[in-house]
């Protein structure tokens, strides 16, 4: 090809070099999930990027599965995932750490039954379709409460199902239920009714609670980022006790939550209700003894539900409370 003259070429390797600039790989990748959640907001307003001095690229994905594949490829560093994904991960011996306590589900996550499709009580499951994300906390809240009903799983059409394939599977009226979370529990709460929550399932003795994971590799080479990471959460976590009127319908946090969860704004405010965001305190005794235990008290049941393989003989190296701040002022 004919060389291209001196002012041409100093041209296009300008325009070369500005695009690889701009094209640079993020410093980390964050795999995160539609939950609502007071840091939604600093992931809105870049404040994990400030404190970390990073770039990062934030990565939405439908359910945790598809997290935990992601976290076992090395393609993302950090995740959210509920606690049953999180303990199948650990049981796969996939290289991560629970470094935070994300939530603790209460309201968040419930069994909705379509209105009209003959559902009053827990028995009349029985031949329906209830569709939910497989290995998701909502899947482990249904088999929890199916057992807690004395309903065998196998005389439910249980469907595995994403978040936005429930959505649109409700909305043509192919499933009769759904346990999911929003915004998919959003459509289906406009022509259905509330048959348990994941706060009362937790009753029932199975609570559920969402966590941040890191990669083992990554967090090695750079505690100083995920301690970055998790004192953010926190403060937005602080931010939101400390005043929740700014956390009413058409205030800018909950314009920002709402347009990256997807979540509708009206619902928003009730969802930061329905879970527990817990406190550094409560972060520090949890982060140990009482969250290896219900990893393993999860795995053993995902098990007997014939959805893992094998239970580990100790969970105590996936969680890992060494990156909590000391304290967050």
């Amino acid at each position: 090809m004919r060389s291209l003259p001196f002012i041409h070429r100093f041209a296009f390797l300008t325009i070369f070099a500005g695009a690889a600039l701009n094209a640079r790989a993020a410093d980390f990748t964050v795999a995160y999930q539609t939950s609502v959640s007071p840091a939604v907001v600093a992931q809105a307003d870049g404040a994990y990027e400030k404190a970390t001095h990073s770039q990062i690229d934030w990565r939405r994905f439908d359910d945790g599965a598809s997290v935990v594949a992601a976290l076992a490829s090395g393609s993302v560093q950090f995740g959210y995932l509920g606690s049953s994904p999180d303990a199948a991960a650990a049981s796969r011996k996939l290289p991560i750490e629970t470094f935070l306590i994300a939530a603790r589900l209460v309201n968040s996550e419930v069994l909705v039954t379509r209105n009209g499709a003959g559902i009053l009580r827990p028995a009349d499951l029985v031949g329906k379709k209830v569709a939910t994300p497989f290995v998701s906390t909502s899947h482990y809240s249904l088999l929890a409460a199916l057992e807690h009903w004395h309903i065998d799983p196998k005389t439910v059409q249980i469907l595995n199902l994403n978040p936005p394939a429930i959505g649109a599977a409700w909305r043509r009226g192919d499933i009769d239920a759904a346990y999911v979370w929003d915004p998919a529990l959003g459509v289906a709460k406009e022509t259905g009714s509330v048959l348990v929550t994941s706060g009362e399932v937790g009753r029932f003795g199975a609570p559920t609670f969402d966590v941040w994971v890191v990669r083992k590799d990554y967090a090695e080479a750079h505690p100083d980022v995920v301690k970055a990471f998790a004192r953010t959460t926190l403060l937005a976590y602080e931010n939101y006790r400390h005043d929740p009127r700014a956390w009413l319908a058409n205030s800018a946090h909950v314009d920002a939550v709402a347009r990256i969860t997807g979540a509708r704004q009206s619902d928003i405010p009730g969802l930061l209700e329905g879970n527990e965001f817990p406190t550094l305190a409560q972060q520090q005794s949890a982060l140990g003894a009482p969250t290896v235990n219900a990893l393993a008290s999860t795995a053993r049941f995902l098990k007997a539900q014939g959805k893992i393989d094998d239970v580990l003989v100790d969970y105590a190296p996936y969680v890992n409370a060494s990156y909590l701040p000391a304290s967050l002022h």
